[in-house]
Order: structure tokens, then sequence, then C-alpha cells
């Protein structure tokens, strides 16, 4: 299996500094600053390219479910919600939210909600993320 990469770098002190971040495959550069990450600047953060990672992979992973089950998905959409909050007074990613919405055709709701589910489970970002709530909001489409 391939290993992916990624690197940064920061200039300065924490609150005037600034750094880009960028993907091993060139297919992102992004600057980031202290009040992009903890306000609302311009700009990426770590979270934003986790929230990134997490809806792909999760939604790569449902579709792999409902294929292996005999649904294969016209189309999946998911977003992905990365909550930063201070805990006892340190920054820590505390919660995921998942909300996903799929046109599959064939599948039941019962059968979708429950393999929308394995593939939260499953994914490996989301067993990545294991020490964080992961929360899903999943329904199909029209």
């Amino acid at each position: 299996m391939p290993v992916r990469t990624a690197e940064a770098v920061w200039q300065g002190n924490l609150r005037e500094g600034q750094g880009r971040m960028k993907l091993g495959s060139g297919a992102f550069e992004g600057r980031y600053t202290w009040s992009s990450r903890f306000e609302e600047a311009q700009g990426t953060n770590p979270e934003e390219l986790i929230a990134a990672a997490h809806a792909g992979c999760f939604t790569m992973a449902l579709a792999s479910q409902l294929t292996k089950a005999g649904f294969p998905p016209e189309q999946i959409q998911t977003s992905a919600r990365v909550h930063l909050d201070k805990v006892d007074g340190a920054n820590k990613i505390t919660t995921v939210e998942l909300d996903t919405e799929a046109r599959v055709p064939t599948v039941d709701e019962a059968h979708f909600l429950e393999l929308a589910d394995t593939a939260k489970r499953t994914c490996p970002v989301s067993q990545a993320l294991a020490g964080v709530e992961i929360k899903l909001q999943a329904r199909l489409s029209g």
C-alpha cells in the first residue's frame, strides 16, 4: 500500500506567524494562520483538512459497503464538521459530525442505515480518530 505524505512550514510566533501546508501529491497547498485556525480568517487549518479526509474516506467506505451488499450507489455526498474545543485548558478535537445523503435506488432505509454505520466504524480515518466522538446523520435521497 502507498504511504501518503504532506508537509507544513511555520514562520514566526504563534499569534503573528503564518504557515503553509502542502499535500505530497501537489493537489493542494494552502496558507494557514492562528486566525484561520482559531477564528474565522481566510486560509485553511489542520481540522479542515481532517474534515476533508474523513468525508472522502467515509464516502468511499459507504460506496464499498453498498456495492458489496448488492446495492451500487448512484451518488453519495458527505460533509464533515470537525469540532475543536477547549478541554481542560487545551485544544482538542472532540467531535466529528458526518452528514451523508445517498442515491441508492434499490436499498431500503434500514439496510442503508446499517451499512452507513458500518462504513463510519470501519473507514480508516474513523479508526485513526478512535478517541473522538463520531456522529452520523445519514439519509437516502429521491
